[in-house]
């Protein structure tokens, strides 16, 4: 019976597994940022500069969407709306940041070097996420009861004597929307943090402490340093959605505080698409500069 003799080289030939190119792989992601990230962001910045009147949006463009944003910001005696808006958008924003950054980083700083078990750590980072079991409605609704005038902080005050009339500023008050803000937005502070906590290397910290160092100073010359990528994302998450919520404005804030995301709102509700769009997008230019500027503290990339 015949035989057929293959070349040498063909048995020593290494087995090529086909792989896809990158280009490939990459484009179900490529595509689905495109229609969902670009394609509405470029649809908005079009949308800007058209005009419209009471009854229609006219598809011609025209700059006055802009020019009405910034009419009276040229005058040097009185501050015009755009800038009070966005004072007091910012002034929450940076009041919201101190104080869920002071609270998620202690509770991280908890969970990471003071909770000793794997499974405790998973119960007590679960009960963290109980309120979001919850719309954020609910839970926005759910502090009414408490601060409200007849509500059971002013009871409890009153009965104790400790004062003699209800208080008025613990709702519909800028300490209610950053009371607010606060119960909604933590959690997004915790996460990154204690995910950058949980990566510290726990020689470190022996190292320090036997080097003399105390509590404080392994907090801040060890721990620290080491949790500036999740202290940075957590920012990133609260800042943004504080910057452009108005839903939490509104409710807590009773529809008498302006942000900038309540003017969009009350602009797309009475159908002034084109003035939303340019307000959208100005606010879109704040929010990533300021972005841009967490991003210089530590580089992101090389830290994840």
């Amino acid at each position: 019976m015949a035989t057929i003799d293959l070349p040498s080289h063909a048995e020593d030939a290494p087995v090529k597994h086909r792989r896809a190119p990158a280009w490939l792989q990459a484009t179900p992601l490529s595509l689905t940022f495109l229609l969902f990230f670009i394609v509405p962001l470029v649809i908005t910045l079009i949308v800007s500069f058209w005009d419209f009147n009471e009854y229609q949006i006219i598809p011609a463009f025209t700059l006055k969407n802009y020019a009405a944003i910034f009419n009276g910001c040229s005058s040097m005696t009185d501050v015009c709306v755009t800038f009070k808006t966005y004072w007091s958008t910012l002034k929450f924003c940076a009041i919201v940041w101190t104080v869920t950054l002071l609270l998620g980083f202690s509770l991280a700083y908890f969970l990471a070097f003071h909770v000793r078990t794997t499974s405790m750590q998973t119960v007590l980072f679960l009960l963290c996420t109980i309120p979001f079991w919850t719309s954020n409605v609910i839970r926005m609704i759910s502090w009414m009861p408490l601060l409200g005038r007849n509500g059971l902080v002013n009871q409890a005050l009153l009965g104790l004597h400790v004062i003699d009339q209800p208080l008025e500023w613990l709702l519909y008050s800028n300490f209610s929307v950053v009371l607010a803000f606060v119960h909604l937005y933590t959690f997004f502070m915790i996460v990154p943090i204690f995910n950058a906590m949980m990566r510290i290397d726990r020689s470190l910290l022996e190292a320090a402490r036997d080097a003399g160092a105390s509590g404080w100073q392994v907090v801040r010359d060890v721990v620290l340093p080491l949790s500036k990528t999740g202290i940075v994302i957590g920012s990133i998450f609260v800042i943004t959605i504080v910057m452009g919520d108005f839903l939490t404005v509104g409710v807590m804030g009773g529809q008498q505080i302006a942000s900038v995301g309540k003017i969009i709102q009350v602009q797309t509700g009475y159908l002034q698409f084109p003035a939303a769009a340019a307000n959208a997008i100005i606010l879109l230019a704040v929010v990533l500069m300021i972005v841009w500027g967490l991003t210089r503290v530590v580089d992101i990339r090389k830290e994840l």
